[in-house]
């Protein structure tokens, strides 16, 4: 195939192509012979070229190469002949400017703070005169809101309030309510009255809030003075009772008869104490949960804590729990007062672990021996806490332990602390889990700061890595009983009390006079 003809080839395929070679036109444009034999040449070059070879032979070569540029080139340039499909731009209106915008302006609806207005504005006329000065506000009302960390006396001071007066209110609300019982997020509506002077601070009219789940406070002022009113709200304090049968799962069954979220996962880990929920419970068992719940004749609903849990089987309790505080502290205990709290021992210092317990080549004295503690490595004056609760056996210094402190617990268990570089105990107190006991130091047979612990059963030393913690608590005597006392009550609770009708105090029946009462005893 040829892209280029010449015109001896022209002259091979017919008069046609003789004329034109022949005509007196062409002769015109004669050139040199060795121009014409130049341009020949050229052309006999490029019809040998094969501009179009087959893709699909000779792949690789120079001419399967030549042959892509070449259809690269004509696709590229089919492409950039596209048309453009981009939107076509409509016609836009101007923008209304000067009196126009004012007068479409006035006939749209927008908020406020944009400056909505309806009508057309009118130019002033000279019977429109200036104020001297633009009067006040009667009365100011807002409502201000107590944040967290926040007290009632700042909230009233940025509300506008004056400071002895916001002072006065802080005092007059103390003596109804602790301070420290006002929730966070509390909402106290503020009236605040006409000044004397622009130069002083509005007065203090009316302040009411919420300060309690049962009681409203009100401020109101009475003359030069401000007065309290207490509105108290009937609130009922029956406990929730939820009861049901356990069916394929005892998490849903429970969700559905109307437990919350976190009181389910909550009584199953107190359940989880005295057997397994998994293989223990059977489908048929009845679940028993009580919690704490009060309810405001407002209508606000406060949920409390789980207070009881227990599983019954054919009609027969098979497990309860009863939360109870003792000693200060709240734990579980079983229907016989019996109580058990189980955790791993916490750590004593917050640095690493340097050295295990075991035989090993003392640092100072350059042999093998019994290595019967667990080393911590930690800065100078690094706190040491209590591993759990227990009673101060031995404070002071000791041999080659340095100062060191030596803590009884209970089921025989006991834990030494060594090296210390000031002991923050006394022998004989009470102390309680993850309480400072110390400070890491480097007393005693020590080549740096660091603490030595200890942990011993029955006085011998065993390895702390491998124990964990169970502590027994027993209830005796008058406590007991008390215990007992509220363990019967809240079983007498029927299920679903807690959400029959609220008496409120407004539907009181009104007080009848007495000649009405009297009317109607003479006519029956």
């Amino acid at each position: 195939m040829y892209l280029f003809k010449s015109i001896d080839m022209l002259s091979d395929q017919g008069n046609g192509a003789a004329v034109i070679a022949n005509s007196p036109a062409a002769s015109t444009f004669d050139m040199p012979d060795s121009a014409n034999n130049m341009l020949a040449d050229w052309r006999d070059r490029f019809n040998e070229i094969d501009w179009v070879p087959d893709l699909g032979r000779d792949i690789g070569s120079f001419t399967w190469f030549r042959g892509l540029a070449t259809l690269a080139l004509l696709c590229g340039t089919a492409i950039s002949c596209l048309p453009d499909f981009g939107p076509i731009q409509g016609h836009q209106a101007a923008a209304l400017t000067g009196s126009r915008a004012d007068q479409a302006r006035s006939q749209t609806i927008a908020p406020l703070a944009f400056g909505s207005d309806t009508g057309i504005r009118m130019a002033a006329t000279d019977a429109v005169r200036p104020l001297a000065q633009s009067p006040e506000r009667p009365s100011i009302e807002l409502v201000a809101t107590l944040g967290r960390g926040d007290s009632l006396r700042r909230v009233l001071q940025r509300a506008g309030v004056a400071n002895q007066e916001a002072s006065d209110v802080t005092d007059i609300v103390a003596s109804a309510v602790t301070l420290g019982d006002i929730k966070p997020g509390t909402k106290i509506d503020v009236l605040l009255g006409r000044r004397p002077a622009k130069n002083q601070p509005r007065p203090l009219d009316q302040l009411a809030f919420r300060a309690r789940f049962d009681l409203n406070l009100e401020i109101l002022r009475d003359g030069d003075r401000l007065k309290l009113n207490r509105k108290p709200i009937l609130v009922d304090d029956t406990p929730l009772r939820i009861r049901g049968v356990v069916g394929s799962s005892l998490y849903r069954s429970a969700r559905a008869a109307g437990a919350p979220t976190e009181a389910v996962q909550k009584y199953l880990q107190v359940i989880g104490q005295k057997m397994s929920v998994s293989r223990d419970i059977r489908s048929t068992d009845e679940f028993d949960i009580i919690l704490g719940y009060r309810r405001a004749e407002t209508g606000e609903i406060e949920v409390g804590d789980l207070l009881y849990a227990g599983i019954e089987r054919d009609g027969k309790s098979k497990t309860q729990m009863l939360k109870w505080t003792s000693g200060g502290r709240t734990n579980w205990f079983e229907a016989s007062g019996v109580g058990q709290s189980r955790g791993d021992l916490v750590r004593p210092t917050n640095g690493r672990q340097t050295s295990s317990y075991g035989m090993r080549r003392h640092p100072i004295l350059r042999y093998k021996r019994m290595h019967s503690g667990i080393d911590f490595g930690g800065g100078y004056g690094a706190p040491i806490y209590a591993v759990t609760d227990g009673t101060i056996a031995y404070a002071g210094r000791k041999g080659g332990y340095g100062n060191f402190v030596k803590i009884q617990h209970s089921s025989g268990l006991a834990s030494g602390y060594g090296h210390m570089s000031r002991i923050a105990v006394s022998s004989g107190r009470r102390v309680r889990k993850g309480q400072i006991i110390g400070y890491i130091g480097s007393t005693g047979l020590s080549t740096g700061p660091h603490l030595h612990y200890e942990l011993y059963r029955n006085g011998r030393t065993i390895n702390p890595s491998s124990v964990k913690f169970v502590e027994r608590a027993e209830l005796a005597g008058n406590e007991l009983r008390r215990f007992k006392g509220e363990l019967q009550r809240l079983k007498q609770v029927t299920p679903g009390a807690a959400l029959g009708v609220l008496k409120s105090a407004a539907s009181a029946p009104k007080q009848e006079r007495e000649i009405n009462r009297l009317s109607k005893t003479s006519i029956s």
